[in-house]
């Protein structure tokens, strides 16, 4: 009888325990905390790294140089030791980018039998065998919404003659319909656009007036020349499209009025280019590693910074690069060691993060043109972010604000949802005054078109760029890395953990409200 009690009696809290199994409500999910990853990027660990990446032995990480190869064997090494593993499916930490040296050409051109000498009223970099009785004349050479330069003109398999600036009348620029010029008036940004626009449209090359910028493209020549070095380019982009750079005197002698004639037409001349130039073939590496996404393995958060910096120099001196780019690639390194400890602990990220050292970004961004526009080691369709770093150890000289700042650029130009969470992150981390200077479409600067970042923004994929401003040592010996602030590099590196983390395990992807065609 005693037994059968205890028996019901076991039976009946069996069932009530069975009975609440079954109606308990289900736990809110864990939110995770990730200070305690952050807190694992160190000063000391970003000045360990930091002294031996830029000290002498890598000779300045000039690309394509036995220094810039010991980097990226360091940079190997380090994910290899951590356990993160390379990004390639075929194992390999490197991304080969093939490059070749243009070095200067030699030559001149004829126009109408007057003899023009190369380095002194043209400038061009590349090799120019033609002989033409005509040209196109384009005007501005702009392309933009319902204004077109090139209405019923065919410039197929033709030279193009372009000039500088954009439509003006009475004060009021006819592309923004005010005072303020657009950014075809930009030098730097539009040459690169009208020069695209004209190619696309199947100009065999382009003659390219901008008397107040020829002076600076003839002072490059003139470096390129004293120096025997040569312009670097991927050679997987490379083609048979010529750029000539044109002074007054060249300009005029084809079109005498093109200072005030802006329509589109043909124009009869006697063209002769005759410049020759020798091509060097040359590789370099991207270092890419990844950590797979827990839930979400195929959308990535890419962070980058370049591994390269301007080698030796001025009679021998080594440029050590310890803010350029020794500052981005430390920090880099310890994120991408914060986040595999917390894969370890079970905690890792729900999407892939890919960690992105890129070469010959002082050569021309060429290491993350590669990545984007030849050899997307990840469909750029399923890339979320780019959060790039370039430059965040030192503290710029004519900085008004508080130390403890950041510059960050780009962060609103494609996606508002990623700004208000960069706002917010900070806020609830790191407290690090955001400084938006640079930011201004307008600054002249134009540090958004500068850095490897650009590669992703301009295929609409949402980016920030650290940075920490330039400095009296900015491409010189004097940056090394006694004059890192390791202090502010560590809260710096830790943001940009905190800001990775945050958009890495977000329910969806960040929203691209600004998209550019």
């Amino acid at each position: 009888m005693r037994k059968l009690l205890v028996l019901a009696v076991g039976l009946m809290f069996a069932c009530n325990s069975s009975q609440k199994t079954v109606t308990e409500a289900p736990q809110a999910p864990k939110i995770l905390d990730p200070v305690a990853y952050g807190e694992t990027i160190t000063e000391n660990d970003l000045k360990d790294h930091l002294y031996t990446y830029a000290s002498d032995e890598f000779e300045g990480r000039e690309t394509g140089t036995a220094g810039q190869k010991k980097a990226v064997e360091y940079l190997k090494s380090f994910y290899e030791e951590m356990g993160i593993p390379a990004a390639q499916a075929n194992g390999d930490y490197f991304q080969n980018v093939p490059l070749e040296v243009s070095k200067v050409p030699v030559g001149n051109i004829s126009i109408n039998n007057t003899t023009l000498e190369l380095g002194e009223n043209i400038v061009t970099f590349s090799a120019a065998k033609e002989e033409v009785n005509s040209i196109v004349y384009v005007g501005y050479g702009i392309e933009d919404g319902e204004y077109s330069d090139y209405n019923g003109i065919d410039v197929k398999g033709k030279f193009v003659l372009i000039k500088a600036g954009e439509p003006v009348e009475n004060g009021i620029y006819t592309l923004t319909g005010s005072m303020e010029k657009s950014v075809w008036s930009n030098a730097s940004e539009a040459t690169s656009k009208k020069t695209e626009i004209a190619l696309n449209k199947g100009a065999k090359g382009v003659l390219y007036f901008d008397a107040l910028t020829f002076p600076r493209f003839k002072g490059y020549f003139e470096f390129m020349k004293n120096n025997n070095s040569g312009r670097m380019q991927l050679t997987a982009l490379g083609n048979d499209n010529i750029l000539i750079y044109l002074d007054e005197k060249a300009a005029t002698a084809i079109k005498s009025d093109i200072e005030t004639d802006n329509k589109a037409q043909n124009v009869p001349v006697k063209l002769s280019l005759n410049i020759a130039a020798a091509d060097e073939k040359m590789s370099s590496e991207n270092v890419v590693a990844i950590l797979k996404g827990s839930e979400k393995p195929d959308e990535y958060v890419i962070i980058s910074s370049h591994l390269d910096h301007i080698g030796i120099t001025d009679g021998g001196q080594i440029n050590n690069g310890a803010d350029d780019d020794g500052s981005g690639t430390v920090a880099l390194l310890e994120i991408a060691q914060a986040f595999k400890k917390a894969a370890d602990e079970g905690n890792g990220p729900k999407r892939s993060i890919v960690f992105l050292h890129v070469t010959g970004e002082e050569k021309g961004l060429l290491g993350s043109q590669y990545y984007t526009d030849v050899d997307p080691i990840f469909p750029l369709e399923n890339t979320v972010v780019d959060l790039n770093i370039d430059m965040i150890g030192r503290i710029d000289p004519n900085y008004k604000g508080q130390r403890n700042y950041l510059y960050l650029i780009g962060s609103d130009k494609l996606s508002s949802e990623l700004h208000e969470l960069s706002e917010d992150i900070n806020k609830k981390y790191t407290n690090i005054e955001f400084d938006y200077t640079y930011n201004d479409e307008n600054d002249p600067n134009r540090f958004y078109y500068r850095s490897d970042h650009y590669n992703f923004a301009k295929n609409n994929i949402p980016i920030i760029f650290y940075f920490n401003g330039t400095h009296e040592d900015y491409h010189r010996p004097g940056d090394t890395p006694d004059k890192i602030n390791y202090d502010l590099l560590e809260n710096r590196s830790r943001l940009i953990f905190y800001t990775a983390w945050e958009i890495a395990n977000k329910d969806n992807k960040l929203v691209v409200d600004k998209a550019t065609d």
